[in-house]
């Protein structure tokens, strides 16, 4: 299938469905010699698995990762890492009145007239599921940026109308609540407004939010492949995210260009900005500031509200879905977009390598 692979040195091919026997990733270009084990990228995994609280899918799935290839005595060997999850627990019969139907929100329609044929159950390659290869990559790429000092941290933003007070701002409380929200005074009016749409069958969006520190200056790619457009790329592949913002992002457009510009000043001689509504990158790469970036996420389109549909025959039909959703997807999503971007972090870093002589020198000048 065209498109399911990303990156160039470091690339990842996500396959499976849904549905099917299982789901997984093969990584190529990752270096020898990082030290990586399943229960490091089982760290991560568990963050997206399915089942954890009352605001995800019901779906029981351990999401127990095998490592088939590229890794001998808890060491990669610079062949190509084959990941893979077994599906346990699909009920396809569930979506056995929706195989004529195209579901509101949903590929299901989209797939048909690309393809002539989809797979119905759980949406075949547009589920959600198939984030696990993402996030099983991500944990691999996010090994190698620690040991060169970058770090990636994502959190939720907002949930539908709520969004966190960053005067009450803590990293350590992202993962001790439903939600992923690193201000834990908001979980109570989160979980109040999560119930209320549970009960009345309907779903939330919300925004992610990522922070990355550490990363040099001079990564990313001029013209067509600039950071910021790779970050956006790798973002927006994921499903239900429907707009990325960095730095000031569309507030900027209501800025002057006094107030937008990032002003510098001058720290033991070295240049350093006033400001940062660049969001860390200027002409497409990165100025060795802070970079942040913000993912909207639209609201699960799989409610279990009547709603109008239309069948491969043309006719209109009233529409309630059975099955196990997320009534909001934001929280599993985070770590999602999170390993996103270090899978992009890790292959333009990798690309910076034979962009100057010194670099060069530096590894084969004996």
């Amino acid at each position: 299938m065209a498109g399911s692979t990303f990156g160039t040195i470091f690339t990842i091919t996500t396959w499976g469905e849904s549905h099917g026997k299982g789901v997984g990733v093969v990584v190529d270009g990752c270096p020898a010699g990082l030290k990586i084990n399943e229960s490091d990228i089982q760290i991560d995994l568990n963050k997206r698995r399915p089942g954890q609280s009352p605001y995800s899918t019901p779906r029981n799935e351990s999401d127990k990762i095998q490592i088939l290839s590229g890794v001998f005595n808890e060491y990669t060997t610079g062949t190509s890492i084959s990941m893979m999850v077994t599906n346990k627990d699909q009920h396809s019969k569930d979506y056995g009145d929706i195989i004529n139907i195209y579901r509101p929100g949903h590929a299901d329609y989209a797939y048909d007239q690309k393809y002539g044929f989809r797979d119905y159950r759980g949406g075949g390659r547009s589920s959600g599921r198939e984030t696990i290869g993402r996030v099983a990559a991500g944990a691999i790429a996010k090994k190698i940026l620690l040991e060169l000092g970058v770090t990636v941290t994502a959190y939720t933003k907002s949930i539908g109308p709520l969004s966190i007070n960053y005067s009450n701002f803590n990293v350590d409380e992202i993962y001790e609540n439903d939600f992923r929200f690193p201000d834990s005074f908001l979980v109570p009016k989160a979980e109040d407004y999560m119930k209320k749409l549970i009960k009345e069958g309907n779903s939330s969006g919300g925004i992610i939010e990522c922070i990355i520190k550490g990363l040099p200056a001079g990564i990313g790619e001029p013209v067509f492949d600039k950071l910021d457009g790779l970050l956006s790329h790798s973002i927006m592949s994921i499903g239900a995210i429907k707009g990325v913002e960095i730095g000031a992002g569309f507030a900027a457009s209501t800025m002057t260009g006094f107030e937008n510009n990032d002003f510098y000043e001058s720290i033991e001689g070295k240049p350093q900005k006033v400001t940062n509504n660049a969001g860390g990158i200027t002409g497409g790469i990165s100025d060795g500031s802070t970079i942040t970036l913000r993912a909207s996420v639209k609201a699960t389109p799989s409610i279990h509200m009547t709603q109008q549909a239309i069948n491969n025959s043309g006719t209109i039909v009233d529409l309630t879905i059975g099955g196990r959703h997320d009534p909001v997807i934001v929280p599993r999503a985070v770590i999602v977009v999170e390993n996103m971007i270090a899978v992009t972090l890790i292959d333009l870093l990798l690309q910076q390598t034979s962009k100057r002589m010194d670099y060069l020198k530096q590894i084969f000048k004996k």
